[in-house]
């Protein structure tokens, strides 16, 4: 096991676990939370993978999630607003 693999490990652990913890509890504010902190956690986790495997064409994928993940929050914002 690399110390690629065993970062990216503990970055899944230490933080997608808190991140999906927030997600899935609490109010709005808190939900939204979550998916801000889970959005750059995983892009950074999937770049130590894909560090640990060696240089391949998957670095487009992590680079995907990251505009993604930014439209996922305008998504969530934009539904928060009209349900309140």
């Amino acid at each position: 096991m690399t110390g690629w693999l065993i970062a990216a490990v503990l970055l899944m652990v230490g933080g997608l676990g808190p991140a999906l913890w927030l997600a899935a509890r609490g109010d709005a504010i808190g939900r939204l939370a979550g998916l801000q902190l889970a959005g750059p956690v995983t892009v950074l986790t999937l770049l130590l993978l894909v560090q640990a495997n060696g240089p391949s064409s998957a670095v487009i994928l992590p680079l995907t999630l990251t505009v993604l993940a930014f439209a996922g929050t305008l998504l969530f914002i934009r539904l928060l607003g009209t349900t309140e």
